[in-house]
């Protein structure tokens, strides 16, 4: 009994893991493109998230959405176009990770698109010569990815506070 409890908690603790995503996104908007007269209609999702490592940083993710029995059941696999737009939303500041290029590539948002396997992802490098983030998303597979791709830059400046005060971009130790 104490055995079966253990395995039941270990896959209960292994199923949330994968269900955690590096950033919760919030839903912006949506747009129809497709009426389906069953089911839901394919859409256009626009959501937004904060870097969950850089407070000042946000990006915006336009997706599809596809609709129709499947869709509204959650077993469709939704299209891999995605369009990405990211801005400073206040003052930036860096880790040392992140100056240093150790965090380059690290996942900042994923969202699964499919029932199994396929998901759309965002990820950030950091171009110290520029003082720059990049973010790039893309859409991938167990098997196979999807070579469509977007990219948005921030370019870090100083930041004007709510009293004037001005808040200083990165600065290099």
């Amino acid at each position: 009994m104490t055995n079966k409890l253990l395995y039941m908690t270990l896959v209960a603790v292994l199923a949330c893991c994968c269900l955690v995503t590096p950033a919760d996104a919030e839903e912006i908007g949506r747009v129809s493109t497709t009426f389906k007269m069953i089911g839901a209609n394919d859409k256009i999702i626009i959501e937004a998230f904060d870097d969950p490592d850089i407070s000042g940083a946000t990006c915006y993710v336009s997706r599809a959405k596809t609709g129709g029995i499947s869709g509204a059941l959650g077993v469709a696999e939704d299209k891999s176009d995605a369009s990405l737009a990211c801005r400073q939303t206040g003052p930036i500041r860096l880790s040392d990770k992140i100056i240093q290029g150790r965090e380059d590539g690290r996942r900042v948002f994923k969202k699964s698109t499919s029932l199994l396997f396929k998901k759309l992802q965002v990820v950030r490098f950091y171009d110290r010569k520029r003082n720059v983030l990049v973010y790039l998303s893309y859409s991938d597979k167990l098997v196979e990815g999807s070579p469509k791709n977007s990219i948005s830059t921030i370019v870090i400046r100083p930041w004007i506070g709510n009293k004037g005060a001005v808040v200083p971009a990165v600065e290099y130790k």
